[in-house]
């Protein structure tokens, strides 16, 4: 039985190595292919223990943190998603930014990916947020690494009511498996309002 909590403050902080975990595990995987480490992600995730309005919806099989959704206002990250809706006419003030959303395998298809947007959305629209959004990367459909039966999410974002935001490409470096230094990746935002 997969039990799913709403974290903020301390209990949001103490939960954050395994978050951590968490994402070296998952985003290892197409389309992403991280080839993370503990010292980055110490360093990105602490935008998650310093703003006030932060959410984890942790995921937990027993003790265990076997999935977790993260979510700040989107000013918390305009140095690095900012300029990705200069020209759309909105406000960062009034989006929330839905960020990583992971989850192990063996998890999945059991309704975690679902709870993971209510518990985020309903947080922004008592932090009375106009929009949910966040941003998934871009690959090419003949990508070498992607696996054979490979479905992207596009069709469970757009039953949850989120659309690409036309222009608004992020870009984000990470280093990906088998190489050496980051590169520039980009990321598509897709939003919906509250």
């Amino acid at each position: 039985m997969i039990r799913v909590e709403r974290l903020t403050g301390d209990r949001l902080a103490q939960a954050l190595p395994g978050v951590a975990r968490l994402r070296i595990e998952v985003f290892r995987a197409f389309p992403y292919l991280y080839d993370g480490d503990a010292a980055y992600e110490e360093s990105y995730l602490h935008v998650y223990r310093e703003s006030e309005d932060a959410i984890l919806v942790a995921a937990y099989d027993g003790d265990t943190l076997v999935g977790a959704a993260t979510g700040t206002p989107m000013e918390d990250h305009a140095g690095d998603f900012g300029a990705a809706f200069a020209g759309t006419g909105l406000a960062l003030e009034r989006i929330f930014y839905c960020a990583e959303s992971v989850l192990l395998p063996a998890y999945r298809g059991q309704g975690v990916g679902h709870r993971f947007f209510d518990l985020r959305e309903a947080h922004a629209r008592a932090l009375g947020r106009d929009y949910a959004a966040f941003c998934s990367v871009i690959r090419p459909k003949d990508h070498p690494a992607r696996p054979q039966g490979y479905q992207p999410l596009d069709a469970f974002w757009h039953k949850r009511g989120y659309t690409p935001v036309a222009g608004a490409v992020a870009s984000f470096d990470w280093k990906e498996i088998g190489a050496s230094e980051e590169t520039a990746h980009k990321l598509q935002f897709w939003m919906r309002a509250l």
